[in-house]
């Protein structure tokens, strides 16, 4: 029987596939000793280890990519994490702030039984709190059809599909702004100077404004 991987090494997997989402790119070591908040040194004592493992691809210079089985693993802890972020918000009345913390300790528990149970009692979602997308059982992520709020015009009217800064410091900001998943906001001026935004939240039709880095960490789909 193949021993369970640790915590820190299903954080590091997890870490690997998050920087590298998106992009076909290897992840720098120093990229990842930043964002673990860890000495390189120890980065590359744990990069061995995984490589020893079958679990990554490391070339000097070139950097760390996930090899098939460790991907798998990353995006399996990647679906546990989700799945208890929605589990936190839509059943025990949790904020979008609070459960980032609770989920990742919640993500690292081995039964595949509850994560198909947790799944199914959820109704099969698609994202999380966050706008996040969820792998299905076979590893497969929804089709998003989404971009930044910045990247939309004077006059257009938007929902809010999720943000790419989880954050309790923003996502709190946003709580306060009457601004979550599926707020519609419309769009009434853009400021040329410094490309802040007045946006108008529907239905409460409350004006507020919102700076070029909100506008660039939250994602819309046009209505």
């Amino acid at each position: 029987m193949t021993k369970p991987l640790s915590y820190t090494e299903e954080n590091y997997l997890k870490t690997i596939f998050s920087l590298s989402e998106g992009k076909n790119d290897s992840v720098n070591t120093s990229e990842l000793a930043r964002q673990i908040n860890i000495a390189s040194s120890s980065v590359t004592d744990m990069i061995k280890k995984l490589g020893e493992k079958g679990l990554i691809k490391y070339e000097k210079y070139q950097g760390v990519t996930l090899s098939s089985k460790g991907r798998e693993i990353a995006v399996n802890i990647v679906r546990k994490h989700r799945l208890w972020e929605v589990f936190l918000v839509d059943k025990l009345q949790f904020r979008w702030d609070e459960v980032h913390e609770v989920a990742e300790q919640l993500e690292h528990i081995q039964s595949a039984k509850l994560t198909t149970r947790l799944y199914e009692y959820l109704g099969r979602p698609k994202f999380d709190p966050h706008g996040d997308p969820i792998p299905d059982e076979n590893g497969n992520f929804p089709d998003q059809n989404r971009q930044m709020l910045a990247d939309f015009q004077e006059g257009e009217s938007v929902s809010i599909l999720g943000v790419n800064d989880d954050s309790p410091d923003f996502l709190q900001y946003l709580q306060q702004q009457k601004i979550q998943l599926g707020t519609v906001l419309r769009i009434e001026k853009i400021l040329r100077h410094d490309l802040s935004m007045k946006v108008m939240v529907i239905p409460n039709n409350v004006s507020l404004m919102l700076s070029q880095i909100s506008c660039q960490h939250i994602f819309c789909k046009k209505v």
